[in-house]
């Protein structure tokens, strides 16, 4: 008769530790850094900068030049000149404070899946 205790049980249990850390890795290497209006930055009419970019949860947006952000008290406030900001899953919304730049197109919204 055989007794199979723990240890038999721990090769399997390593190797789909291991298979779950790749595949967790994988994702995670696969996310993205955008610079917002790319090498024209954050300026007016950035509106139309997502287009033709494909966004997926974890990639980051690299808002250079971004001064302030004032938005609803819920609302994450950025105020660096050098955000890296990760998306969320579903569409993401950003826009600037600053007396009429948002009215004058600076804003985004980003779809990440």
């Amino acid at each position: 008769m055989s007794h199979r205790g723990i240890c038999s049980a721990s090769p399997v249990l390593v190797l789909a530790c291991t298979l779950v850390l790749l595949l967790v890795q994988s994702d995670m290497a696969r996310a993205k850094t955008f610079t917002v209006g790319d090498t024209s930055g954050w300026s007016f009419n950035v509106q139309s900068w997502p287009k033709g970019k494909k966004f997926k949860a974890g990639d980051a947006l690299d808002i250079q030049g971004y001064k302030s952000c004032s938005a609803s008290p819920t609302s994450e406030v950025y105020s660096t000149v050098n955000d890296a900001i990760k998306l969320s899953k579903g569409r993401n919304y950003f826009i600037c404070s600053i007396r009429g730049h948002c009215d004058g197109g600076l804003k985004i919204a980003v779809d990440a899946s």
